[in-house]
């Protein structure tokens, strides 16, 4: 007993030091899949492309906060661990993917700019 009063000190270090790696591992083990991230980018092309036709052309920043609330809304987990600067690289990919798309499938384009048949 008189070993834990005169170091206590190093059982609160060793408890703080194993709750760390607690966090550190559950942190870890809840971070998306690979099939999750693909999952994610597969729904943000669609998420764009409603947000294209939602606002419109020449509002970049908007659209990606409309589609930033969209993916909150859908993957609520996710958020929590994706950081915004990847989630703007995956929109800028579907973004890419999605001007592909436009410029080759008339049906994406009609949809899109409301272009009649």
């Amino acid at each position: 007993m008189n070993w834990l009063i005169e170091n206590w000190f190093l059982i609160v270090v060793l408890v703080a030091g194993l709750c760390c790696v607690g966090v550190f591992i559950y942190n870890f083990a809840k971070k998306p899949t690979q099939e999750q991230i693909n999952t994610i980018k597969e729904w943000l092309l669609y998420a764009c492309i409603e947000a294209e036709k939602e606002l419109g052309g020449g509002t970049g920043q908007l659209k990606l906060r409309y589609v930033w609330d969209l993916f909150i809304s859908r993957f609520p987990a996710a958020a929590k661990v994706v950081t915004f600067e990847m989630f703007s690289a995956w929109v800028d990919a579907a973004l890419e993917e999605m001007r592909t798309l436009l410029t080759q499938n008339k049906a994406i384009r009609e949809v899109v700019k409301g272009e009649d048949k």
